[in-house]
């Protein structure tokens, strides 16, 4: 590895001739660990020019330096911080300095203290990972995204990698999404009408910046999503949590005032639960009497293995009111962070001009990858694949949770990749989730999922999108004994 010559800068008060100031300032370098040994400095004429000082300042200061072991000649190759150079001395940690500014007071808005679970990083590592919306390194398709990447890195997508799309998004990857994926939900859409996110979560935030203000009403479901409470806490507006039942959100409980009601119809979120046909026709009806609209989270859509997906309500609306959000980030990995939002002209301008003031847009280049990969059938072929795999996944976990007696609190009708799960009434899911770290078992712990200061913390979620099938007994089985014990 070269260093960069633009790390190199003289020091002006410093004292001594410039030959000498150059050999300390690369001593310096090595000294502090900056310079690694087997590092290539940079050439002499370089350094030379962009110091402006004289070449021969810059040799003699090498070859001293190279006297005193600091450097390494390599034939014609140039300098290099030798193997002998000495080892950077282990300091002590500096002290902390002294902050004087009153954060408490320089802070305006305050974006912490929200309901989100921190997942551990290295999740991989357990051998009982019941943890939800990861990818299964096992079921992904390595090979033909590389390719797709590649691809897309090539001169003839340049402007698309390059572009700034500010304006509006990669033309491939909306046609796509615009032919292909919504019309497999029944929504029609003009590109006028789709939006590129950075996930799913961006296209909540948009959503709630553009529609909700501090005197607006937001019903939510409880439980719900704990990062949409936490952007709808963000936003100050008004919030009114409905509690779900199996059918999900009850439309009779929306308050008159609401102004914007979020759902999770197709899998509610964490309960799994399936909206049937008529209560999304009651709820519809509902927000036209309440002229409120309805922003649709369909997160986990293309799960929907063990029968067909119920119509959205995107499809159903016929006022123009239900804004649809979907995710590729769920079904193909959580680090992509693509997702796109559907809904009116006049809604997504406005949100695309916001998008542009924070972020520009998506990375040209995620998007062209995704369109190629999406175009050229390997995600389908990953859809059904996956759906193969939760298909076992789930009779499995099933089996064995009826076999340790422990109960379920929601499932999906149409499938999904996690169970909701409810542990006896004395059961802090917390306390239970430390224990179970010990014993290489990963739940999630419930209580996040709940609005209020009485959330029941004796809820859970088992999700089977990253365990291997084999191991989905045992793991049950020391989730039953910790409960028991």
């Amino acid at each position: 590895m070269s260093i960069p010559v633009e790390t190199f800068f003289l020091n002006t008060p410093s004292q001594g001739t410039l030959q000498a100031r150059i050999q300390q300032m690369v001593a310096e370098g090595i000294l502090s660990g900056r310079f690694r040994r087997g590092e290539k400095l940079p050439s002499t004429r370089r350094l030379a020019t962009h110091l402006g000082v004289s070449r021969i300042t810059v040799t003699l200061a090498y070859t001293e330096l190279l006297a005193n072991d600091y450097l390494s000649s390599k034939g014609r190759s140039g300098y290099y911080v030798s193997d002998n150079a000495p080892e950077p001395p282990r300091f002590p940690e500096p002290p902390r300095r002294e902050d004087r500014v009153d954060w408490s007071r320089a802070i305006a808005t305050r974006f912490t203290g929200g309901a989100t679970p921190v997942k551990p990083q290295d999740w991989a590592r357990y051998r009982y990972p019941f943890i939800y919306g990861q990818t299964d390194p096992a079921l992904f398709d390595h090979a033909n995204w590389r390719l797709c990447a590649m691809q897309a890195l090539g001169a003839k997508d340049f402007n698309s990698l390059t572009r700034d799309y500010y304006d509006q998004d990669d033309p491939d990857l909306v046609a796509f999404i615009a032919r292909h994926t919504l019309p497999r939900r029944g929504i029609i859409a003009a590109p006028s009408e789709i939006l590129i996110t950075m996930g799913a979560q961006n296209a909540l935030w948009l959503t709630t910046q553009v529609l909700l203000a501090k005197s607006r009403l937001a019903a939510i479901e409880n439980p719900c999503y704990h990062a949409l409470r936490d952007i709808l806490n963000q936003s100050r507006c008004r919030i009114a949590p409905i509690d779900v039942d199996e059918h999900g959100l009850p439309p009779d409980a929306l308050p008159d005032d609401t102004d914007v009601i979020f759902t999770t119809p197709s899998h509610q979120c964490p309960t799994s639960a399936t909206m049937p046909l008529r209560r999304r026709n009651a709820l519809l009806a509902r927000a036209r009497a309440l002229d409120a609209l309805i922003v649709e989270d369909d997160y986990e859509f293309e799960m929907s293995y063990l029968q067909p997906p119920m119509p959205t309500l995107k499809s159903l609306d016929q006022d123009g009111r239900v804004i649809y959000v979907g995710s590729f980030s769920k079904s193909l990995f959580p680090g992509l962070r693509l997702g796109y939002l559907v809904g009116s002209a006049d809604f997504i301008a406005e949100a695309r001009a916001l998008r542009a003031s924070v972020l520009r847009h998506p990375p040209g280049h995620i998007q062209r990858t995704a369109a190629h990969f999406l175009r050229l059938g390997h995600y389908d072929a990953l859809i059904r694949r996956s759906a193969r795999a939760l298909t076992e996944r789930r009779q499995v976990m099933e089996t064995a949770i009826a076999q340790h007696g422990l109960d379920i609190s929601g499932r999906g009708a149409h499938g999904g990749s996690s169970y909701w799960m409810q542990a006896p009434a004395h059961v802090d899911t917390t306390e239970l989730a430390r224990t179970l770290d010990a014993q290489d078992v990963l739940i999630e712990p419930g209580a996040p999922f709940f609005s209020g200061p009485d959330a029941p913390a004796n809820f859970y979620r088992l999700a089977y999108s990253s365990i291997p099938v084999s191991r989905i007994p045992d793991g049950i089985a020391l989730i039953a004994a910790a409960l028991r014990g």
